[in-house]
Formats: C-alpha cells, structure tokens, sequence
C-alpha cells in the first residue's frame, strides 16, 4: 500500500524564487501606501446614509492607490499562469493573498478582490469575444466592479457546485 507521502517537487509548498520579489514589492506597498490611509478611508466612510456607496472622499482615495499599484505593476495577481495576470501559481498568489488579507482595502487596492477575481476568471477562460471585451476588460483594468448572486430554495449555501436548478437545451431554446 502507498503512503501517499513524496519527497519530490510536488511537496515542495514554498513561493517559487521568481515570485519572491513580487511579494517582497507588495508587502513594501501594503506597508508605505496602503496601510497609512487604511484609517482615514474608513473615517471617510463614516456616517454615511448608504453603507452600500462610498462616502465623499472614499473612492477618490482607493482610485489613487489604485492608480499608483497599477503603475508599480502591483495588479491582478489571481490569474494563474495567464497573460492577463502576473503568471503566478496558485502557491505563489496563496502567500500574495495573506498579504492582502492582513488589510481590509489592500486587496481592492490590487484588484485582487471578490467577486471581481472569480469573474474576471470565468470571463478570461469562457467568455465570448464581446464578453470580454465588454466586461473582462475593464474589470482587469479596475475600472468596474462585478456581482455575484445565486438562490436556491432547497439548498442552504453559496458554493455554486450544490446548484440543482438544470437548464436543458430543447431545440433551439432552454428549458429551466
């Protein structure tokens, strides 16, 4: 019987030496963009009378370090192996995303975010050519946001695998 346990590469859970620096860049931003103005975006946010909308002054600051994180190449990150991205692997964007996480902007910040990642993944790998051109990318290039919403009434979760509504093509049209 097999243990399962190798000693080859594929153990091997460390960052890859090519996305070193990378992460080393985006933890030096985190630190001297990002962190400094974490309290003054959300004292900018505070009273205002839809927790859904930026309060004055809210997004003109993300869109500023947006704009610098994008110019230091600090950008889409969580496309793996892609054009569109920074051709990290999974591993690789695993330790950028700690980073991120440790600051509740600093993935925004990035567009590193969700449901814009998740979005921008199934644009990239299944979307039409008009798809991508309408949507893909300018959610690549930060200049929209995306949604995500599914309901089931039988199933209690957000993981879209339990999904039990079916959609049956029927000639030329679908049956839901």
């Amino acid at each position: 019987m097999h243990s399962g346990i190798t000693t080859d590469d594929a153990m091997n859970l460390a960052m890859s030496p090519g996305a070193v620096p990378l992460y080393e860049a985006v933890t030096a931003f985190i630190k001297n963009e990002i962190d400094p103005v974490t309290d003054e975006y959300f004292r900018l946010g505070e009273g205002r009378p839809n927790r859904w909308q930026y309060g004055k002054g809210q997004l003109e600051l993300l869109e500023a370090i947006k704009s610098k994180a994008k110019a230091n190449g600090l950008w889409n990150f969580f496309l793996p192996n892609s054009e569109t991205g920074q051709g990290l692997s999974n591993l690789d964007y695993a330790y950028i995303a700690a980073e991120l996480g440790k600051n509740p902007i600093a993935s925004e910040c990035l567009n590193c975010s969700a449901p814009d990642t998740g979005n921008m993944e199934v644009l990239e790998r299944v979307g039409t050519p008009e798809q991508k051109k309408k949507w893909l990318e300018p959610l690549l290039n930060g200049e929209i946001r995306s949604a995500y919403a599914m309901t089931e009434p039988d199933v209690a979760s957000s993981d879209a695998k339990n999904l039990e509504c079916r959609a049956i093509l029927d000639g030329d049209e679908w049956l839901i």
